[in-house]
């Protein structure tokens, strides 16, 4: 008997079975009364999204394999994805992927020749001159926002970092996206939650 296919990557089958044991490891978890029940719009989202993760896993671990590339050589979690912001920033699917050391490793190497101008560094300052101000003594022993900004040079390499952080997401966000759609196939009812032309998008203009 054939398996069910929820999706292909690179010609290589991804049985419904991968997804129905993902969602229940999920349902499984602490927590997972929260999550939509099965069968409804909402379940089949979660359901959508838990194949998202699955072919960009496969994704990830094909293409740190053809660069060599082990969990030896990965960045921890927190520098890749240091808040909330950064994880909005790169999309659910891919923080969830970035779990995996390999994944990190890739992210790496993907973004290694990233930088960000000199230009964009002084003009990030120039727009937010107090953002790594540090607060001054209030009354009472509280701490007061600073009324003056530093200069450019006392803070150049937190801007640094914090730019070239956010140009590193987007750049494996962009490439994630690209090797996805040259390798990956959906079947109906495992589309992407976001395509606009499956039933349970709920996302109208």
């Amino acid at each position: 008997m054939t398996a069910q296919l929820a999706a292909t990557v690179a010609g290589v089958p991804v049985s419904v079975e991968e997804v129905d044991a993902a969602e229940a490891r999920l349902r499984g978890r602490a927590g997972a009364a929260a999550l939509p029940a099965s069968g409804t719009g909402e379940g089949r989202q979660l359901r959508r999204w838990l194949t998202q993760l699955i072919v960009t896993q496969r994704v990830v671990a094909a293409e740190a394999a053809a660069r060599g590339l082990t969990a030896r050589d990965a960045p921890a979690e927190a520098e890749l994805l240091p808040d909330a912001t950064a994880r909005l920033e790169i999309g659910s699917v891919a923080a969830a992927a970035l779990a995996d050391p390999r994944a990190r490793a890739l992210f790496a190497d993907v973004t290694a020749a990233v930088r960000v101008s000199d230009d964009d560094v002084a003009a990030y300052h120039a727009r937010n001159p107090l953002r790594f101000a540090a607060p001054r003594g209030g009354r009472h022993g509280w701490r007061a926002p600073s009324l003056d900004g530093p200069p450019l040079e006392e803070v150049r390499s937190a801007i640094v970092e914090q730019l070239r952080g956010a140009a590193r997401r987007r750049a494996f966000r962009v490439w994630l996206d690209a090797r996805r759609a040259a390798t990956v196939r959906l079947a109906p009812g495992y589309e992407h939650p976001g395509d606009p032309r499956q039933p349970d998008n709920t996302h109208r203009h």
